[in-house]
């Protein structure tokens, strides 16, 4: 038995015991693959049948944000179960997951950059825009291999009690520790940790891209003593703050709104030389719920009123545009694409991103643990 063939059985028995196809099925399908070729179970429609979704986010918070706003409303409407799992979907772990032969995640909460990636090998699913709506995203921000759901930043949050009424304006202020004592948090992953070096620097917004990796990695590695901890996830960027471990970090808008309310306002964030990003769903190829189910996932997650819960539990900037409308005016200071908020941000270069992220990654991990 070819080695296809034999990973095809596998995932039907798999499929057996889980209940997603009967003995029945797995019997008639089982002949068809050793009859003929395991492409013949794309036309039998059991993959279709989907008992369960697998979204992997980046844990916290966003963990019951997207089963109260996603998963539950989903689940209603087709029966299909959504388990979300929070241990992170960085570009390898989604790589690692294709390559393992037997993924055993549907859908992911991706960076746009590393979706043009990872689709370029062959790893995600087209999105089939037959049944995802461009019309319900903000215009070119639908890829080939992902479509936005959400729009989010990477801001300074601060330790307001730390400094009294002097606030940090920007990336300068940040690697300050003479006029803003205290140790720092950077992410773990690069991503905004390159470009506030850059700024910090001196390097003009609009002159940021393409990215002098050179010097960013210098300032970077000549601030390394002030940093407690590179945050790799949500949760663990939350903790640094509100555990006191550092007076000022580089942390997900999305987080830093929560932040600020767990503390009762003591810790804050600013706009001011934010880096905006869009956030995207993608469909691991192979993916053990069938893709069009995880389709029909993105597509119910393009509502409205759905990606308003998301705002309201989690402060992701909507992707539909017909959600601002529904965002009350007290609310709209966290939004990340008010108006009023955007003008004060950089939007992050995909492509860019997409062409350089993997070298660029690897040597500021060997910095940051040198």
């Amino acid at each position: 038995m070819s080695e296809t063939r034999k990973h095809a059985i596998e995932t039907l028995s798999a499929r057996a015991v889980r209940g997603e196809i009967s003995r029945r099925q797995f019997t008639q399908l089982a002949a068809l693959v050793l009859a003929g070729t395991p492409m013949l179970l794309r036309s039998t429609g059991a993959f279709a049948q989907a008992k369960e979704l697998v979204l992997v986010n980046w844990g916290g918070d966003a963990i019951t944000a997207y089963d109260a706003a996603y998963g539950q409303a989903f689940t209603k409407e087709t029966g299909i179960t959504v388990k979300m799992d929070g241990s992170g979907p960085t570009e390898g772990a989604i790589a690692a997951q294709f390559k393992s032969g037997a993924p055993t995640w549907d859908l992911v909460d991706v960076d746009p950059f590393s979706a043009i990636t990872l689709g370029a090998q062959g790893m995600l699913e087209p999105i089939d825009y037959s049944i995802v709506d461009k019309k319900k995203m903000r215009e070119g921000f639908g890829w080939e291999h992902a479509a936005s759901t959400y729009f989010f930043s990477y801001v300074i949050a601060y330790d307001s009690e730390k400094f009294g009424s002097q606030a940090p304006t920007g990336m300068a202020d940040f690697f300050d520790v003479t006029k803003f004592p205290g140790k720092r948090s950077l992410y773990k992953w690069g991503v905004s940790s390159w470009e506030a070096a850059l700024l910090a620097d001196g390097i003009a917004p609009a002159s940021l891209y393409p990215l002098d990796l050179k010097r960013a990695h210098d300032k970077i590695a000549a601030f390394k003593e002030n940093v407690v901890a590179y945050w790799g996830g949500g949760a663990e960027s939350q903790s640094v703050l509100l555990d006191g471990e550092a007076s000022m970090a580089i942390v997900w808008s999305t987080r830093a709104s929560l932040i600020e309310q767990d503390s009762g306002g003591k810790i804050k964030f600013i706009w001011d030389q934010g880096l905006i990003s869009p956030g995207a769903l993608a469909v691991l190829k192979g993916n053990p719920g069938g893709k069009d189910a995880a389709m029909k996932f993105i597509a119910s997650a393009q509502d409205p009123e759905k990606q308003l819960i998301m705002f309201d539990k989690l402060g992701q900037g909507p992707a539909n545009p017909a959600t601002d409308a529904l965002i009350p005016a007290d609310k709209k200071r966290i939004n990340p694409v008010d108006p009023e908020n955007m003008k004060k941000q950089i939007p992050l270069d995909m492509e860019w991103y997409a062409k350089n992220y993997g070298a660029a990654l690897d040597e500021y991990t060997k910095i940051i643990s040198a």
